[in-house]
């Protein structure tokens, strides 16, 4: 008798609870990418025919919808990437003190419930904190900016006497996103493998070289995972930047201390809904198939180089 290959044994059936946890888990996916659909085609139906429209049809006076898309998609990357610069480096050396350079375990745990309370702070309240206090502060700064640095695109024109520029806006969106990149990066450091830094210490490394030589390398794709999913927040950010930003509509300067600034797509939509009808109203929900667009690419940008990181 010849021996009883494996697929006539057949292979053993898995428990019920692991094929209802399995399957429970593939319907909570296709239930994601149910609604994803929905809302894509949704922003496809109803916004679509909006990017065809004329003079009349679209909000704040536009002639065509271009000019109305092309400075507020351009506001929208410029908040976004002012506030992962700003947020990036804060975000790594939190992450760090509280895995690597915390003096006890209880420190850390401790840092990290702090960051998590921070990221539970409702948008509207970072609103008002940067229009009524950090706009303020940063008048005189804008000031020295202007007269010290003013021969740069970045600090020339004249500056706000408020203070509600495109860099407030971006500050207050940095602190807001700064939770969400500092956990990513705190998990990414808590993976690195232990045997991985006593061997960089037991080399003579020092605590600086062990996370420059095996902390960050080994962490690499898991920050530029938080980087991403920091900037896919910011890019959607509305109300606080709605109540910070002075904007003007249609502008597109890369000036950070002027009163001119460019609008962010979430906080125009966000400012003129109210008084838009009928074919106005297509026209925001054109500018949020923009968005959407945006926001996807940057996601599949960021899974890329994760992996990239990864393979590496």
């Amino acid at each position: 008798m010849g021996p009883t290959s494996a697929s006539a044994v057949g292979t053993p059936r898995a428990p019920l609870s692991e094929r209802v946890f399995a399957g429970s888990m593939r319907g909570a996916a296709g239930g994601v990418a149910l609604i994803l659909a929905g809302v894509l085609t949704f922003l496809a139906v109803r916004g679509g025919p909006a990017m065809f429209a004329q003079e009349g049809e679209l909000p704040a006076h536009a002639t065509n919808f271009l000019q109305l898309a092309g400075p507020a998609a351009f506001g929208s990357l410029w908040v976004a990437v002012i506030a992962l610069v700003v947020a990036s480096l804060p975000a790594i050396g939190v992450a760090l003190a509280a895995t690597i350079y915390a003096p006890s375990p209880k420190f850390g745990r401790f840092l990290a419930a702090v960051l998590d309370l921070l990221a539970a702070v409702p948008s509207v309240v970072f609103g008002l904190w940067g229009l009524m206090i950090l706009a303020p502060l940063m008048v005189p700064i804008y000031g020295w900016l202007h007269r010290n640095l003013g021969w740069l695109p970045f600090f020339s024109g004249e500056p706000s006497v408020t203070g509600r520029t495109v860099l407030t806006a971006g500050l207050v969106v940095g602190v807001m996103i700064l939770p969400i990149m500092a956990a990513m990066c705190r998990e990414s450091f808590a993976l690195t493998p232990p045997a991985l830094m006593e061997a960089a210490v037991a080399l003579g490394a020092t605590r600086w070289e062990m996370v420059r030589y095996a902390v960050l390398p080994t962490a690499r794709s898991g920050i530029v995972a938080g980087g991403m999913l920091a900037l896919g927040r910011a890019l959607g950010e509305t109300m606080a930047v709605a109540m910070v930003l002075s904007w003007t509509p249609y502008l597109v300067s890369v000036n950070l201390v002027s009163s001119g600034n460019p609008v962010t797509i979430a906080a125009f939509i966000a400012s003129t809904f109210p008084e838009s009808t009928g074919s106005q109203v297509g026209a925001l929900i054109g500018l949020g198939l923009v968005l959407f667009g945006i926001s996807l690419l940057v996601s599949i940008a960021g899974r890329r180089i994760a992996r990239q990181g990864v393979t590496r």
